[in-house]
């Protein structure tokens, strides 16, 4: 399986698809709880356009927590060198949740080696409730284990309709979710979020084409702080009548049509 090391020696996980081909990046970047699987179907649907990549950011899926603290910073240098491992000097970026995150600093961090941003359930800055939930999620994880999480992080990962539809196989669901994580390592990263700096004062740095995807049902993130970011950053934004957090998995069509015609026309 494809690995490489960065500077400090940590080990990320990566996959790719079409890198035969001299066509446009296309890179997805994981929310919490989420590792490469999580964007296969989108990856067939993209490669035919595009060269695609998914990986594992440090701490998630099958790559390395590594020794040091984690950061956002660290997490956009850790894509960077990955990038310059695989000889990408341009790539579009697509981010879901703390993959949006990331990919913003990242676009921070290297202009010149962006194309285009969709950043996936973001906004310009955390509310209230995210951070509250995201501390419970913290306090469930170190007092119990990771299925316990699982099972609580669900109504606010997915929307009504998507929980309605998918009631029969929640079960699998949960099982799949603890497979792909470990203790230590989620620990880590949600103890890193509450110090992340707010989206509002990376995006004003970005001078990039940014499309912004929002969900009516998302209870992390706030409709006018999603549209607060697409206008700090320049871009536009989209919001998603009766869906959650996790956008891609809950919308799959309507997810895969908008970010290809974004990019297309962009």
């Amino acid at each position: 399986m494809p690995y490489f090391k960065t500077k400090d020696g940590c080990s990320i996980f990566y996959e790719t698809q079409g890198f035969e081909s001299s066509k446009p990046v296309v890179a997805f970047l994981n929310g919490t709880l989420q590792n490469t699987v999580y964007w296969k179907p989108y990856s067939l649907a993209f490669k035919d356009r595009f060269r695609v990549l998914m990986y594992d950011a440090r701490a998630q899926g099958k790559s390395d927590l590594g020794e040091g603290k984690l950061s956002l910073e660290g997490h956009a240098e850790d894509f960077s060198e990955l990038l310059k491992h695989l000889r990408v000097e341009k790539a579009h970026l697509i981010g879901l949740s703390h993959g949006a995150n990331v990919a913003l600093a990242y676009a921070d961090h290297s202009p010149e080696c962006i194309d285009q941003l969709v950043l996936c359930s973001v906004g310009a800055r955390q509310t209230c409730r995210a951070r509250l939930i995201l501390q419970s999620w913290l306090k469930v994880l170190k007092s119990s284990d990771l299925e316990t999480l699982t099972w609580v992080s669900l109504p606010v990962a997915f929307g009504e309709n998507f929980l309605k539809q998918q009631q029969r196989i929640l079960d699998p669901i949960v099982k799949a979710i603890v497979k792909r994580n470990k203790k230590q390592a989620l620990i880590a990263h949600l103890e890193a979020i509450s110090s992340y700096p707010p989206l509002s004062q990376i995006g004003q740095n970005v001078h990039r084409p940014v499309l912004v995807l929002s969900g009516s049902d998302d209870l992390l993130v706030a409709e006018s702080d999603a549209r607060e970011l697409a206008m700090v950053c320049g871009g536009r934004h989209n919001h998603l009548t009766g869906i959650g957090h996790s956008i891609p998995a809950e919308a799959p069509e309507v997810f895969t049509k908008t970010v290809l015609q974004f990019l297309e026309r962009a």
